[in-house]
């Protein structure tokens, strides 16, 4: 016989509530690494309360990462799943995620792995790598895409790409995106 978990007070299920919309604004403005404290102070709780409700950064982490990032992915992939010409189809599949990189300091940790140890963010990762290599394919199936490139090459190149945002405070999207499409090209055959 299981036994469901106790039912939180209704002051408990609001610091919760409170903790897990605080967590979201802080992660989304400074990424998954900032500090618990910043998440503490704007949930109006104290960071022993965080542990105590979630066990920590992991589990915090596990419980808004969906709401974080999932849905940004569904986004990503429902809008260029419309996209009929396969390589313009991985080429902009590429593209949403190197701006979301740029653009969210969290959704750029999400695809960095910056939290490995994330059940959820990891299986978040693997269906997004899942769909680049499902895109990958079938562009490089009409001959645009170089034949010798691979999923794990994707990978690389998304997490490249995610470095370079995170390192480069100063730079501007403009030429983010500039040097990003030098990469696509490089990616197509000759």
């Amino acid at each position: 016989m299981t036994s469901d978990p106790p039912r939180l007070r209704a002051d408990a299920r609001r610091n919760v509530e409170g903790i897990r919309l605080a967590a979201l604004d802080v992660f989304r403005a400074g990424g998954l690494n900032s500090p618990l404290d910043e998440v503490a102070r704007a949930a109006g709780v104290s960071k022993g309360t965080i542990y105590h409700r979630f066990g920590g950064r992991q589990g915090l982490i596990d419980a808004v990462v969906e709401e974080l990032f999932a849905e940004r992915i569904a986004g990503i992939i429902t809008a260029v799943g419309a996209i009929e010409d396969p390589a313009e189809r991985f080429e902009g599949y590429l593209r949403q995620i190197w701006l979301v990189a740029f653009d969210e300091p969290a959704a750029n940790d999400v695809l960095l792995r910056a939290q490995p140890g994330s059940g959820a963010l990891t299986a978040l990762c693997e269906r997004a790598s899942e769909v680049a290599g499902g895109f990958l394919a079938e562009a490089q199936a009409t001959g645009a895409i170089r034949a010798d490139l691979t999923p794990d090459d994707v990978d690389v190149l998304i997490w490249e790409r995610g470095i370079i945002a995170r390192a480069c405070d100063e730079q501007h999207r403009d030429s983010y995106v500039r040097s990003f499409e030098h990469t696509l090209r490089g990616l197509r055959n000759p």
